[in-house]
């Protein structure tokens, strides 16, 4: 009877010392053995480290911060596991998460990295908005569930040790990229599959702020990248949404009533119509999951992300144009990748 692998779980971490605690004890609860946990820091000054040492799993430490890519690279060299698993800091695994990875790639050789779901539950409390970026990401990946291509979550990703070798390492220069490019490899050779089965909590951006400022610089820096790829539509699905268009639509359109008349008031008023239908089938499963007064502040905050991931894409563009050192390092990256 063949034993059960032993999966390495890699968590790389920077400053994240309280979701850390609940990170680790959530691996402490996993159903599947034997298991490996390792802790790359990259350079916190928090507490993170003695938290990690409090929990008894191998720690590992960069001699700089270098960014996730570094720090999942030195874990994965450092890993003894037939299974590697990346797993954020600030995701709480469910108890059957593990398990339920290394049975798809057990089952299926052809499937060469699982990748999980968010939980539609945060991992701490947190208000309306970390409630909105959790619930969305969840509805996101559950419609992508099946094969994936073009773009993946780093989040909670599985991979065979051998299919590691031939496909790795994390490109330590792409700072927001990098799930793209190792993507791009793995579906060369292999499926790589999007499930909710593998679960875990997330703990979310708490405030507005922080939210659309990771939006707008991350939908920014995707630009030459995708660009670089010839692949301009998965900077706007890889971003945050896919459906931005016709709200930013109706924003350019919303002075129309004020030099053309209040009659024009009626096409920002359809394009933003248009927008909500057009993610109509998500509305109804905020509405089903979280009520009519929630389901309300859902699409205001939605809009909002979407009218930033516009400003994001003009920005990117218009830096790629004038911008020859931007183009430039990101064509590297690309080629390095």
């Amino acid at each position: 009877m063949r034993t059960a692998p032993l999966v390495s779980v890699i968590v790389p971490n920077y400053n994240y010392a309280q979701p850390l605690r609940h990170c680790l004890a959530a691996l402490a609860a996993q159903t599947h053995g034997p298991l490996e946990v390792i802790v790359v820091d990259d350079g916190s000054t928090d507490d993170s480290v003695a938290v990690a040492d409090s929990f008894g799993v191998r720690v590992l430490r960069t001699p700089v911060n270098s960014g996730p890519s570094v720090a999942r690279n030195i874990g994965a060299e450092a890993a003894r596991g037939e299974i590697l698993m990346f797993v954020d800091s600030d995701v709480a695994l469910a108890p059957d998460a593990v398990a339920n990875a290394v049975a798809i790639l057990a089952a299926e050789p052809g499937v060469g990295a699982v990748c999980g779901n968010y939980d539609t539950v945060p991992m701490t409390p947190g208000g309306v908005v970390r409630d909105y970026r959790n619930l969305y990401r969840h509805w996101w990946f559950r419609i992508a569930e099946g094969s994936i291509t073009g773009f993946m979550s780093t989040a909670i990703v599985a991979v065979p040790s051998r299919v590691w070798d031939e496909v790795g390492p994390w490109n330590p220069r792409l700072t927001q990229s990098e799930g793209a490019d190792v993507v791009e490899r793995l579906t060369a050779r292999y499926e790589v599959r999007m499930t909710s089965t593998v679960l875990g909590r997330h703990d979310d951006d708490a405030t507005l702020r922080i939210a659309l400022s990771k939006v707008f610089t991350r939908t920014r820096v995707h630009i030459p990248f995708f660009l670089h790829r010839r692949r301009v539509v998965g900077v706007v699905t890889s971003a945050e949404s896919g459906t931005g268009l016709a709200s930013w639509l109706a924003a350019a359109t919303a002075p129309l009533p004020l030099v053309a008349g209040p009659v024009w008031a009626a096409l920002p008023a359809l394009l933003l119509l248009a927008w909500l239908l057009s993610d109509a089938r998500m509305y109804r499963f905020v509405l089903r999951t979280r009520g009519l007064p929630f389901t309300v502040v859902y699409a205001a905050l939605h809009l909002l992300v979407n009218l930033t991931i516009g400003v994001g894409v003009a920005a990117g563009l218009v830096q790629w144009l004038v911008s020859r050192r931007f183009r430039r390092l990101y064509e590297e990256q690309a080629v390095a990748a």
